[in-house]
């Protein structure tokens, strides 16, 4: 460890007040109150009120004699990184499932659950997420077989990595009542073989029949899924997190670790629209707390399924499979229901919508319900808006609808859209540069647990277009590729306008938070490729140490 995590450990355990701090010796980026490049050599901040009191150079560290000097010996210095759309509960929860990411086929997907309950053989159910059969031999969505032969005597449950479909053995289809009789819910499907037998692949809604069953996490399990999850973030930079969907038990439980001054990160939760208690918190109003731990003010709204699962919903239908369009996971006129009642108490609106259908549905219903003079004020989000008819991108422009993308779908889409969409659509597929070249702002994010949970993975898919083998030469849909500042751009300042924190945090600018990062290598000198390895060295949050290498 270098001189600055020993120096600044040491101080801040030792429990001295040490306003201010003069931080010398960085390769310093951040950004100005236009949201342009900054670079800096000095960084002050006071450790009291965590908040940047000046940067720039040694003239700038000059102006505090009496300050405490540290030296990051040449180090890179970032803001805190801020994930735009993340779910911190299923991180920690996925941190101790079954992991399938990865798996090779739907043999390698069994025996790694086989193992997994082998090691936990007091577990009622054994859950896992992470398998994906776009990238199996087979091409296929599994079924109950192989997991029935490999776990018999207990419930066995995987979510899809994007977490859209499910896939269960027969002892779960069975207590969740599903037989070749069952009807598919709204939104929703239960995969059938030729003979109309459930398979045990369940997508979207249908996805309920099962989840319904599984035994509910107590409030002491879900503090230790959080606590692993802000450990596991802070190790990758990631200072604060759009959580994409948090139902009122999660939300008090914020609540009780903000009260009790244990959230070591920043969180903004949007609150789920399929949460019972919505309204009472709609009728509560917007929480702003001052010092940005924990802003309530918005909701997420599920509109469509996703793309990998089928169930992305489309104008037209599925290049790969003319009988389906895609599924509603809310319907046209619940969702006009549910968007006016978030937009009438004031708080930002934030509707999942993946499909060019569902997109469309969206902006449609941006347009007619919130007037004109009050759309830019109040920065409503497309979450992923990953697929967007061309003539539906300039209208996220024109009624101030922010989208909110994922960069690192792309590159692990990349070897299915084209089949999913052909390619007239995708012309408005991960249209990044289209966005921002028409002046939207992108909130950058990653969809952790979905993809994993580290911004340079998605920086780097943003600048190169290309997964981390350097595939394809040249990028996919390269037009669309953003320059790395840009890119920084949408997990720092421009996420934060995504959560109305642009003049606190993601600038590191004169009195905004002291959230930054010290990493490996400079990322403005070092070849586009390479970004994904970027590793994180020290986490600070309010200008205290919370992680170090």
């Amino acid at each position: 460890m270098f001189k600055l995590a020993s120096l600044a450990c040491a101080l801040f355990s030792a429990g001295i007040s040490a306003a201010p701090v003069v931080l010398s010796d960085v390769k310093g980026y951040g950004f100005d109150n236009q949201r342009q490049l900054q670079q800096f050599s000095v960084l002050v901040f006071d450790d009291e009120s965590g908040k940047v009191l000046s940067r720039g150079d040694a003239a700038v560290a000059a102006q505090y004699p009496a300050a405490k000097r540290l030296s990051a010996n040449g180090k890179t210095l970032l803001p805190g990184l801020i994930d735009g759309h993340g779910h911190v509960l299923g991180l920690g929860q996925n941190l101790a499932q079954a992991e399938l990411r990865g798996s090779s086929s739907e043999q390698d997907a069994v025996a790694r659950v086989a193992a997994f309950a082998a090691a936990n053989k007091d577990a009622p159910w054994i859950i896992g997420r992470g398998w994906n059969q776009v990238l199996w031999p087979t091409n296929q969505f599994p079924t109950s077989a192989l997991l029935d032969e490999a776990i018999n005597d207990k419930p066995v449950y995987l979510e899809r990595v994007d977490a859209h479909a499910g896939w269960a053995n027969s002892k779960a289809l069975a207590l969740a009542g599903i037989t070749k009789d069952s009807i598919d819910p709204p939104g929703g499907e239960i995969v059938r073989d030729s003979k109309g037998n459930p398979t045990g692949v369940l997508i979207d809604n249908a996805m309920l029949l099962v989840e319904q069953h599984i035994p509910s996490p107590d409030a002491a399990a879900k503090a230790r899924a959080l606590n692993a999850a802000f450990a596991h973030l802070l190790a990758l930079g990631i200072t604060s997190v759009h959580e994409a969907g948090v139902d009122t038990d999660t939300l008090r439980l914020y609540q009780q670790l903000a009260a009790e001054q244990k959230l070591p990160m920043r969180i903004y939760p949007m609150l789920s629209a399929r949460d019972p208690q919505l309204p009472q918190w709609l009728n509560a109003g917007i929480v702003d707390d001052p010092t940005d731990y924990l802003d309530i003010r918005s909701v997420k709204i599920y509109g469509d399924g996703a793309l990998g699962s089928r169930g992305a919903a489309l104008i037209e239908p599925y290049s790969d499979q003319p009988s389906q369009k895609g599924l509603l996971v809310t319907q046209p006129d619940q969702l006009t229901q549910i968007m006016q009642l978030t937009i009438n108490a004031g708080f930002q609106t934030n509707v999942h919508a993946i499909g060019d259908l569902a997109n469309r549905l969206v902006l449609d219903r941006f347009e007619q319900l919130v007037p004109e003079d009050k759309r830019e004020a109040s920065r409503h989000r497309v979450e992923h808006a990953q697929i967007v008819s061309p003539k539906d991108i300039p209208r996220f422009a024109k009624l101030h609808v922010l989208p909110a993308m994922q960069a690192v779908h792309a590159t692990s889409d990349k070897n299915m859209a084209g089949d999913r969409l052909g390619v007239a659509r995708l012309r408005g597929a991960y249209a990044w540069r289209s966005f921002i070249d028409q002046g939207s702002i992108i909130v950058g994010g990653s969809d952790f647990p979905v993809e994993l949970a580290n911004a340079f993975h998605g920086i780097h898919a943003s600048v190169t277009r290309q997964s981390q083998d350097n595939q394809p030469v040249g990028g996919w849909l390269p037009e669309q590729k953003l320059s790395l500042t840009e890119a920084l751009r949408s997990f720092t300042v421009d996420a934060a306008y995504g959560a109305f924190q642009e003049n606190s945090m993601g600038t590191l600018a004169p009195g905004s938070w002291a959230d930054f990062i010290l990493v490996d290598r400079d990322i403005y000198n070092i070849p586009a490729e390479q970004l994904w390895r970027v590793d994180v060295e020290q986490t600070y949050v309010n200008g205290k140490q919370v992680f170090a290498k």
